[in-house]
């Protein structure tokens, strides 16, 4: 993009949003457990962020750096570190914080130096009993290369033992895939004092036990480290191996990959930090982040609450579907009329039963899925798989590249096989990210067929916390067109014209540049144009630059974005009509949603695709027009309270301030719990 069109940098963006996650742990109407837990969803998020979007603009420096000019990437690599660390000291702020709100609830993280008498012999024998077993030193030699043994998901403690004469270096894994990461000590008599351990401290305070047997020294002092690989790894085209072989190496391959970032104690002596860039591998383009003492907070995440019930959120009950509970089967549900469900609103199982019953129905012939991300314990694997004991014809589509899913989809891709399902890994140039369902069924000597559409993951777990649109419908068009998309990832060489779906990488970009372009034409002429949008992210060049124009047209634009938004808002002459809000709160936004005027007739499109060049032109995505009225009418009410939120919306401006939209003399409206306060009484009328 032209440099006079502003446009701001999708990785910086992405940081941007993480500092909105940041700011949920620093809110203190937020329960303090959760407090926490947003910590580790920031962590977690940061580590993703290293691995994929910096190890990604690392490559291009060096690639721009071998032809000659690397001034841009090398410019913004020192944005994204100058930003990295800048958060780095938001996050160490806000822990010491969040200890200070939890020590007023009577729950401490103490550390191995506040340790009782009493304590120190339970946590002796713990370790012992419980721990000593998944330890196992590196012990630091010259010919020693850390790169090719450390894990990029693990924190470690590097040991620092010295005697007057000698000084030895030895690294421990932090075992927390062997061990949880809280440890709850024995309550102490008469005291409310609620003690938490992490295992990090239990191995620095027993590090005696380990290291004594077997060296001596004077002095043995521990400072955490981790290390962040890049997570890129190719598919290698070799002809003598499946695309499953292949991919199974390549995931391997991933387990030794470049280290990209390097994050230490802050206290760790410089001799140390030298001595462990060298044994990484470390280059001058790659991040040394000196942090707090403890890494690996995503594990924070799953932070117990071992005080009151209020202390973190409470539930939300998932609520029936009347369109479907007023029927004896789904099939006749959806025959009745399109249903949409809003998970995690709405119970997640009608998903699951609509499989389930297809899987025994005697009337079901053929069951197609594509799925993405699948949970470890899926309901939906099990039905398909009942669905082939039952003499159906079961295809399911499943990605193998789904980011830091691969290794998981490989192991059901070949459960999958062994029950006898058809498994197809979809175009070879293509990830195949749509959420689609297929079901077949014979009636009355006809081929009727069921569609799901949806704008989310066929995951149990995540259903519950991401936000997610469901269709399902029996409309035959767009059913016939969604058996078009699933010819066409298994036989790309075919060509389909789509009437009723926005399919990539055939035409979403040109239905979405002429949708657009439609609402242009109608402010050229003086009539009311709108366009209202819900994505998670949005960078691709065209798309902006066609909503730039669209605004210096005179046609509003909202726009609701959760993680990435590289069109800037609000600048004179390319986006004066355009105002961008994200939420951050309890549930993940993830649905993706376009509303266009169209004349008074809106034309509301849920899609699986993001506008990101990727989904555009890159992947299988599937958009799909909702016809019902009152289906539509509800995704704007939704996306209209989503609007009106004073609560947990930011305004994202060119400054990327993520200031909370003003309330004014507005009453409070938190739209999570609004749109849940509106589901609950639309499903509750007889």
């Amino acid at each position: 993009m032209d440099k006079e069109i502003p446009y701001i940098e999708k990785e910086l963006s992405w940081l941007s949003f993480n500092e909105r996650v940041l700011q949920e742990a620093v809110d203190h109407s937020v329960p303090i457990i959760e407090r926490v837990r947003f910590l580790g969803i920031f962590s977690n998020n940061q580590d993703e962020f290293f691995r994929v979007r910096v190890a990604d603009v690392r490559r291009r420096l060096l690639i721009d750096r071998a032809g000659g000019d690397a001034t841009g990437s090398k410019r913004l690599l020192n944005m994204i570190q100058e930003k990295v660390l800048k958060l780095q000291e938001q996050f160490d702020i806000i822990y010491t914080d969040v200890l200070k709100g939890l020590a007023k609830r009577h729950i401490f993280i103490v550390n191995e130096t506040q340790i009782s008498d009493e304590q120190s012999v339970w946590l002796h024998k713990y370790f012992r009993e419980k721990l000593l077993r998944y330890i196992a030193p590196i012990i630091v030699e010259d010919d020693t290369s850390l790169s090719n043994v450390l894990k990029d998901d693990l924190t470690y403690l590097v040991v620092e033992m010295r005697s007057k004469d000698n000084v030895r270096y030895a690294v421990v894994e932090v075992p927390t895939n062997d061990a949880p990461r809280f440890i709850r000590l024995p309550k102490q008599k008469s005291n409310k004092r609620k003690n938490i351990i992490l295992l990090d401290n239990i191995i620095r305070y027993c590090a005696d036990d380990i290291f004594r047997p077997f060296f001596e020294y004077d002095t043995c002092l521990s400072y955490s480290m981790k290390m962040t690989r890049d997570a890129d790894f190719g598919v290698l085209d070799d002809i003598d191996q499946s695309l499953l072989e292949q991919m199974s190496a390549g995931v391997k391959r991933r387990l030794t990959a470049a280290p990209v970032r390097f994050v230490h104690d802050r206290e760790m002596p410089q001799e140390m930090i030298k001595l462990l860039k060298k044994k990484l591998g470390m280059s001058s383009y790659d991040s040394v982040i000196p942090g707090g003492r403890y890494h690996n907070f995503r594990d924070f995440i799953g932070f117990p609450n071992v005080g009151r019930v209020y202390l973190e959120n409470s539930k939300l009950p998932a609520l029936n579907s009347r369109d479907f509970e007023r029927h004896p089967n789904v099939f006749e549900a959806i025959k009745a009329k399109d249903i949409l469900l809003y998970y995690p609103y709405h119970k997640f199982r009608y998903v699951t039963e609509f499989l389930r019953q297809a899987a025994f129905d005697p009337a079901v012939r053929d069951i197609k899925i594509s799925a993405y991300r699948l949970a470890k314990r899926s309901r939906i694997v099990k039905s398909l798989i009942d669905a082939v004991e039952n003499g159906k014809k079961v295809t399911v589509v499943l990605e193998l590249t789904a980011r830091f899913d691969e290794e998981a989809n490989i192991e059901w891709a070949k459960v999958l096989t062994e029950a006898g399902i058809k498994v197809e890994f979809g175009v070879p140039t293509l990830k195949s990210h749509c959420k689609l369902v297929l079901v077949t069924r014979s009636e009355d000597d006809q081929l009727v067929r069921y569609a799901h559409i949806g704008t989310g993951n066929f995951h149990e777990k995540t259903a519950k916390t991401y936000t997610d649109f469901s269709l399902f419908t029996s409309h035959a068009e767009i059913a016939s067109e969604v058996s078009n998309v699933f010819e066409f990832i298994t036989h790309s060489y075919k060509r389909f014209t789509f009437n009723h779906l926005w399919v990539s990488p055939i035409e979403s970009r040109s239905r979405i540049y002429m949708a657009i372009d439609r609402e242009i034409t109608a402010a050229n002429a003086g009539k009311k144009a709108f366009i209202f949008l819900k994505l998670n992210n949005i960078d691709d060049v065209g798309i902006i630059n066609r909503l730039y124009a669209a605004s210096n047209a005179g046609v509003k634009i909202r726009m609701i974005v959760r993680g990435i938004c590289s069109l800037v808002p609000g600048v004179e002459g390319f986006s004066k009509n355009i105002q961008v809000i994200s939420i951050v709160d309890r549930f993940l936004e993830h649905p993706r949603v376009a509303i266009y005027h169209n004349g008074g007739d809106p034309n509301v499109i849920l899609s699986s695709a993001d506008w990101m060049t990727r989904n555009i032109d890159q992947r299988v995505e599937v958009g799909c027009p909702v016809y019902d009225p009152k289906l539509k009418q509800k995704i704007i009410d939704i996306l209209e309270l989503q609007w009106s939120d004073t609560t947990k919306a930011r305004i994202i401006d060119a400054e990327q301030s993520n200031i909370y939209k003003p309330r004014g003399n507005k009453r409070k409206i938190r739209s999570q719990f609004a749109i849940y306060d509106m589901i609950k009484k639309l499903e509750s009328k007889k």
